[in-house]
């Protein structure tokens, strides 16, 4: 029944907890009375008490006060039974009771109940439970000597070594037993583990009968239990090994106290031992077993983590891609319109002027969507670098170049100063990530920078490049340096509201930077303008020939026959407009179905395709058209998409497109593209790739 208790503790509840306690107890005090105790005067071991202390520490609420009540009916019933004198009754079980009482609650006090299910912290409990026996025990004793006439410690040999043996043995037991947490780590069916104490009690019985020096070979099927049945199942085999051990004793040595005694305690002492390296087996076994479920959790936690934030990343992603697709296809109509009657001769000067402000106000709209892009790519770790022989010197110029007209709209000085080398040197530098490192610093340094001069240097040595940009603006306070390279940060929220911007800027030149290798920083004070520093390791390189170093111009005067693939109006006669301002023939269609048809039944010198329209995307349209056969499957084919994602173009470039044009479109830089792909074509007639965004 125990054993099935054992493997069903969903059953147990407070009343089957304290009928087990109660015949745990009742079955100690027989054992103890009439087995070694007032039938043979042989006080071997006392277990009730510790049964008691047991119960109080795991039991909760009124369930351990009707436990305690019943216990103290149940002692003094069986007292009575076994004929002991009602003075001694009345004197010992009400201090019984009371001692157990006040030893559970100062274990409780000590918080010592709070590790229960570690091998060192029942220890602890069991060693703390042992000396509280000790002194209380102690009192029981001198006051039953004392109220006999008889000397203060005549009773102490026989009274103090039973109760502690008990308590050793007894009490952890009792807690394991009634813990219904305690999981076996290779779990038996019932009748292997009852067979298993079966065994153990036999043997028990054979070795103590016969020859106790061959008590060792119980530790192999008490080992067993352990990794069968877990620490309770070992609790219980110890405990029934005990009780056939101490009749076998007395069978072999006779019920004399003076013979018994001694190979009597050694038993229980055995026992005592035995359960200790049982138990502790058992429970660091099961420790081990916990630790490897949180393991196996906190693997599988790891991994749903892992899945939850690439599902977000992606989320991430697929949102940047809509809001940039979603942003850049009206701006591409706002800035290419506004760019076409910009170049009308007979605008007015205020019309001219509105005309910029909205120009502007888009391009700043480009430029927080491009940077919220790069962002994004830095921080996924898909921002590769492409280093190739440049001149430091130039790439400062060019981005100099780039921010000049807002220069000069506050009427500010540019300077540039080279020291340290020959600017014509060559170093190997990713121009592009350069050149926006740059382009960041000195639109940061124009923009808070009023009235004055913003200075450029490059120092040149042999194995680092040095840029510094110095302004004379606002300056920035010592406490707020340290947040300007982190991600949507300015100095203050004023900031953004007067000048504006989205605080990312020196945070994709910082990751861009450390990507390179180098360092960034700042040195400012408010009011007195601020400098910022870049030191960037090269190695110094050679001039290598370009394969296309420059873009090529038509061949002959007739311009380009262009079909241009949109499913938006508005962006087909933008860019049938700036097609035949740039003097080429174009053709639109305003679906991939509708492009293929013309593609089969015309001659194209360039498709400029949209990625995204009904009927037939721009992908499949293109692998329609690559399946052709002769000259057709080989027409240039550029994507002329607001898909900038990396993912994006890549999938562009898998469909066989030659190339990549970013929305929204930039009049030179669509120019300069059907150029390229018109009059520049390799052996296989291929067009050369081109990705611009």
């Amino acid at each position: 029944m125990l054993i099935a208790g054992i493997r069903n503790p969903s059953r147990d509840d407070q009343t089957s907890r304290i009928a087990g306690l109660l015949a745990a107890f009742a079955g100690s005090i027989v054992f103890s009375l009439f087995l070694a105790g007032s039938t043979h005067n042989l006080p071997s071991i006392w277990t009730a008490n510790a049964v008691v202390i047991a119960g109080l520490l795991t039991l909760k609420g009124n369930a351990r006060w009707i436990m305690l009540a019943l216990a103290g009916v149940a002692h003094v019933a069986i007292e009575l039974i076994a004929g002991v004198r009602i003075s001694f009754i009345v004197l010992v079980v009400p201090q019984d009771l009371i001692q157990n009482v006040i030893i559970a609650w100062s274990l409780e006090r000590l918080g010592l109940t709070n590790h229960m299910r570690s091998p060192w912290g029942l220890v602890r409990l069991t060693a703390a439970a042992a000396v509280l026996v000790v002194v209380f025990s102690t009192i029981t004793t001198v006051t039953l000597a004392l109220t006999r006439g008889k000397p203060m410690w005549s009773g102490w040999a026989d009274w103090i070594p039973p109760n502690v043996l008990g308590t050793f043995l007894a009490m952890p037991t009792t807690i394991m037993v009634m813990d219904r947490r305690h999981k076996p780590l290779f779990p038996a069916p019932a009748w292997q583990l009852v067979m298993l104490t079966a065994l153990v009690v036999v043997s028990a019985v054979a070795i103590f009968r016969w020859d106790p020096d061959l008590q060792a070979l119980l530790f192999a099927p008490a080992m067993l239990a352990v990794f069968y049945g877990g620490p309770r199942a070992a609790a219980i085999l110890v405990i029934a090994s005990l009780g056939a051990s101490i009749p076998a004793v007395l069978h072999r040595v006779g019920i004399d106290r003076e013979v018994a005694l001694t190979p009597l305690r050694h038993a229980v002492i055995f026992h005592v031992m035995l359960f200790a390296v049982c138990l502790t087996a058992a429970m660091i076994l099961e420790r081990q077993k916990r630790l490897q479920a949180l393991l196996t959790r906190g693997r599988d936690a790891a991994r749903d983590a892992q899945a939850s934030a690439q599902a977000a990343n992606k989320a991430k992603s697929e949102f940047l891609a809509t809001i940039s697709h979603e942003i850049r296809t009206p701006l591409n109509s706002i800035l290419g319109f506004a760019d076409l009657v910009a170049g009308d001769p007979e605008l007015s000067p205020d019309s001219r002027r509105r005309l910029d402000l909205i120009s502007r106000a888009g391009r700043s709209l480009v430029e927080i969507i491009n940077d919220l892009l790069d962002f994004s790519k830095l921080e996924a770790g898909r921002m590769e670098l492409d280093p190739e022989p440049l001149a430091p010197a130039v790439v400062l110029r060019d981005a100099m170049a780039i921010a000049a007209p807002a220069a000069e709209t506050k009427r500010l000085d540019l300077r540039i100063e080279i020291t340290g080398g020959d600017e014509r040197s060559l170093f190997l530098l990713d121009e592009t990530r350069l050149r926006q490192v740059l382009i960041n610093l000195l639109s940061n340094a124009i923009k808070f920078t009023r009235d004055g001069a913003v200075t450029a240097r490059l120092d040149l040595s042999d194995d680092r490049v040095r840029f510094e940009v110095t302004d004379t603006g606002i300056g920035i306070a010592p406490d707020v340096q340290a947040r300007l390279f982190q991600r949507f940060t300015q100095a203050d929220s004023s900031i953004s509201r007067g000048f504006g911007g989205t605080g990312l800027g020196l945070a994709i030149s910082k990751a861009l930077v450390t990507r390179m290798g180098g360092e960034i920083g700042v040195v400012s004070a408010p009011g007195q303008g601020a400098v910022f520093w870049v030191e960037i390791p090269a190695t110094p390189a050679q001039p290598t020939p370009k394969l296309d170093s420059a873009t090529p111009q038509p061949s002959n005067s007739r311009g380009a026959r262009v079909l241009l693939v949109d499913d938006h109006h508005v962006n087909r006669e933008l860019g049938h407009a700036l097609l035949t301002l740039g003097g080429h023939q174009a053709i639109t269609a305003e679906d991939g179905a509708a492009a293929v048809s013309m593609v089969r039944d015309q001659d194209f010198d360039l498709v400029l395709m949209d990625v995204h329209m009904p009927v037939m995307d721009g992908l499949s349209a293109t692998h329609a058209i690559r399946a052709m056969q002769g000259p057709k499957a080989r027409v240039p084919i550029l994507a002329l998409s607001a898909d900038v994602m990396p993912e994006q173009i890549a999938r562009c470039l898998a469909a066989g497109m030659d190339g990549h044009l970013a929305k929204p479109i930039v009049r030179e830089a669509l120019l300069a593209a059907v150029a390229r792909f018109t009059t520049s074509v390799d052996r296989d007639g291929a067009a050369p790739a081109l990705a611009n965004h």
